[in-house]
């Protein structure tokens, strides 16, 4: 499929015919050119890009999806609901939406070549809890790697929590680690308790996700660099969750991470 193609689906949120996969010799790197051309046509058209969703960054649900690395994807304007606590969305537009709790960082400024962990921790200038409303166009989230890329990362919506300055909580990169890697969280639908997490299933920690992250970012060809002011959801907690319309969802996560609640409205 044609990236112009990509984005009739995507905005039609209707399911693929067949998978870019399916095309002898369609590899990742493909795939992430793929995914520039379709973020091109979305800049082109007016959206803004305003930072970056990490996906598959959560080893213990590589099995599950047989996609054994993370990807990566962009975050616009469009797909962006800043909350404080409590959100609203409608998920009428998404294709097969699941729903996943998060950290989210915000940078104050781009970090240096060749960065270190401490140089990505002095790039941070908050985080927040997360739910990342992820997508598949392909029926029943049945996918290879390339097809996960190609698809916009799977990014659908982003809902940003409560935001906390991080060198309120952690004085240097080591000791944000240690408190995202011992953090938890519970994840409710109407009250339900239908599964817990941890930080540190996430590539160790959200930190050194979002490390990893900018090393895969820069060896890709034709990728923007991180920005000041860029967004980064650092990958799931949990599995993602079939989400529908009327639902009410909550991440509760261990302090100091505020919790978060979400809303499913019905369209208008």
């Amino acid at each position: 499929m044609t990236p112009q193609t990509l984005l009739q689906h995507y905005d039609n949120a209707a399911l693929w015919q067949a998978a870019p996969s399916d095309a002898p010799g369609y590899t990742l790197e493909l795939a992430y050119q793929d995914a520039l051309a379709l973020r091109a046509l979305r800049l082109a058209r007016g959206e803004q890009a305003r930072g970056f969703k990490l996906g598959f960054t959560n080893r213990s649900i590589w099995p599950i999806y047989a996609v054994y690395a993370p990807i990566w994807g962009t975050v616009y304007d469009s797909t962006l609901v800043q909350g404080d606590g409590i959100s609203h969305l409608t998920v009428d537009q998404l294709c097969q939406p699941r729903i996943e709790p998060e950290l989210v960082f915000g940078l104050r400024h781009t970090p240096p070549p060749h960065a270190s962990l401490d140089d990505v921790f002095d790039a941070i200038e908050w985080m927040a809890p997360g739910f990342e409303l992820v997508q598949s166009h392909l029926p029943d989230w049945k996918f290879k790697a390339p097809d996960t890329v190609a698809d916009g990362g799977l990014h659908g919506r982003l809902v940003v929590g409560s935001q906390i300055e991080v060198r309120s909580v952690a004085a240097n990169a080591a000791a944000l680690h240690r408190l995202l890697a011992g953090a938890g969280v519970r994840l409710l639908r109407d009250g339900q308790l239908l599964a817990q997490g941890r930080g540190s299933s996430v590539l160790d920690s959200p930190i050194m996700a979002l490390h990893q992250f900018l090393t895969d970012l820069r060896a890709c060809p034709g990728a923007p660099d991180l920005a000041a002011g860029d967004v980064v959801t650092t990958g799931t907690w949990t599995d993602a969750w079939p989400v529908t319309a009327g639902q009410t969802w909550q991440a509760e996560f261990d302090a100091p991470i505020p919790a978060l609640q979400l809303q499913v409205d019905l369209s208008a």
